[in-house]
């Protein structure tokens, strides 16, 4: 699909470019991380499901390859443009009113802390239409409701393209709730960030 000026319009007006995946959405990540400019004035925020109590040098990846400084949330971090963060395991990331995360500890959500959905629901709230969000593969149904809200509150929201997709169950679960303005493969996810 083409690209379209609305979209790229909405794209543009965003304040917050979020992104949500889990099992075969590591690698779509790391090109996105690397293809960010350094001039974006976004905030980033990633949800990536990760294994419970398994150190992972995903940052310092992440870090080495990125033009933007990158971060692993902590509590009461206040959110700053041009900034990358991740979402760290065992703990849901929320947003709050004064633009500061949140972690919080309680139970996992379709087997996973971080939830996307915890983080997606709770940037609706904050953020309203300001944000981009975009759900990449994974292999349950996490990030279909939180793309959901985002997009009641005005938000682009953008699914991977479940055939493009290494695990489409979790595009495919947000397409079928009708969360989801736009369903794009990965290379014109990445010509959009590009935009």
């Amino acid at each position: 699909m083409d690209i379209d000026q609305n979209i790229r319009d909405r794209w543009h007006n965003s304040e917050i470019l979020l992104l949500g995946g889990s099992a075969g959405s590591f690698k779509l990540l790391f090109h996105i991380v690397k293809i960010l400019p350094a001039s974006l004035n976004k905030v980033v925020i990633i949800v990536m499901h990760r294994k419970k109590n398994f150190q992972s040098s995903i940052e310092k990846l992440f870090a080495e390859n990125s033009n933007m400084p990158i971060r692993e949330i902590c509590d009461k971090d206040k959110i700053s443009k041009n900034t990358i963060y991740i979402a760290p395991a065992n703990y849901h990331t929320l947003i709050e009113k004064e633009h500061s995360f949140a972690l919080d500890v309680s139970d996992a959500l379709w087997y996973s802390k971080p939830s996307i959905d915890v983080t997606f629901e709770s940037a609706a709230e904050i953020y309203n239409n300001r944000c981009t969000a975009i759900l990449f593969s994974g292999a349950n149904e996490d990030g279909a409701q939180g793309l959901l809200k985002l997009k009641n509150a005005g938000s682009l929201t953008i699914a991977q393209n479940p055939t493009d997709a290494e695990m489409p169950e979790m595009p495919k679960k947000a397409i079928s709730i009708n969360a989801t303005d736009y369903v794009l493969k990965s290379n014109d996810i990445f010509v959009l960030l590009q935009n």
